[in-house]
């Protein structure tokens, strides 16, 4: 992989001020070196956030020991961030992602990745269009494509916690009109608002970078994952994207689904195969 000679990482959290309150986030950078450029997480939506954080600060913490900046914000709204997921707006979130990159490179100045999880990766295209200057390249980790497709997802949690009680089953399509009405809905510990699930519904993922590294993870073990391929629907995007002369490297690999895993799982191919591309592309 061409590994550095300095293996160590410095953790550094801290709060700074948002566009709408105090925001929560993670600064991790290598140790009695310099940064070679900054790397910005997009997190995932929602409880998927939660189940992510081992691996993601175990991505931070290798990215960093081979010499990035890297920065892991909570968004307004999540976390340990101020306000409450009621409060979160797909805009703002945009906004304050942008304004954190900004510091943080005025600091460490250097070529930047943007490396995004899930619905993170909607969030991490939407950035990708409003910066004044080409990125490095991107990276995807299990990508939500759709976000109408995904909000639907996440409403069938609502209608499966409503049987689980035994309550009167209501549709999707039922949801998605009181959302369109103004009225905002709890699903799984989390209270959605309007114009969040809007802006959601409206997300699309489009190539973000010249260079893309995407990755999907498929079975929970060595052996399991071998021989995994990309499911259909993200082999066409590929495909679609390298025709627009984008470059994209993109596997499955061994691991566990983490995001959504009832305990904490991990998927150490995933670490391995993001970093190697990092470095190569450094």
């Amino acid at each position: 992989m061409g590994r550095s000679t300095n293996s160590s990482a410095a953790m550094h959290p801290r709060f700074r001020a948002g566009r709408q309150g105090s925001l929560f986030e993670v600064l991790f950078l290598p140790q009695d070196r310099q940064p070679r450029g900054v790397v910005l997480h997009t997190p995932p939506f929602a409880e998927e956030l939660n189940k992510s954080r081992r691996m993601i600060a175990q991505q931070a913490r290798a990215l960093a020991r081979e010499g990035w900046a890297v920065l892991v914000p909570d968004c307004y709204g999540c976390g340990d961030s101020g306000g409450d997921f009621a409060d979160g707006r797909w805009e703002l979130w945009v906004d304050d992602l942008a304004d954190g990159l900004s510091e943080v490179m005025d600091c460490y100045p250097g070529p930047v990745t943007l490396w995004g999880l899930r619905a993170g990766c909607l969030l991490a295209v939407d950035l990708a269009e409003r910066l004044p200057f080409s990125l490095r390249g991107v990276i995807l980790w299990q990508p939500v494509v759709n976000g109408q497709h995904f909000l639907t997802q996440f409403l069938r949690l609502r209608m499966a916690s409503g049987m689980l009680n035994g309550e009167a089953a209501e549709t999707t399509r039922a949801l998605r009109e009181r959302l369109e009405q103004g009225e905002p809905l709890e699903i799984a510990g989390y209270t959605l608002h309007p114009q969040l699930a809007a802006a959601l519904n409206r997300a699309r993922l489009q190539p973000p970078a010249d260079s893309v590294l995407w990755l999907e993870v498929s079975g929970s073990s060595e052996e399991e994952g071998s021989g995994a391929s990309l499911s259909p629907a993200s082999q066409r995007i590929v495909q679609g994207w390298r025709s627009q002369e984008v470059r994209v490297e993109a596997q499955a690999l061994p691991g566990e689904p983490f995001w959504a895993t009832q305990e904490i799982g991990t998927a150490p191919a995933l670490i391995e195969e993001t970093t190697r591309w990092q470095v190569q592309h450094g």
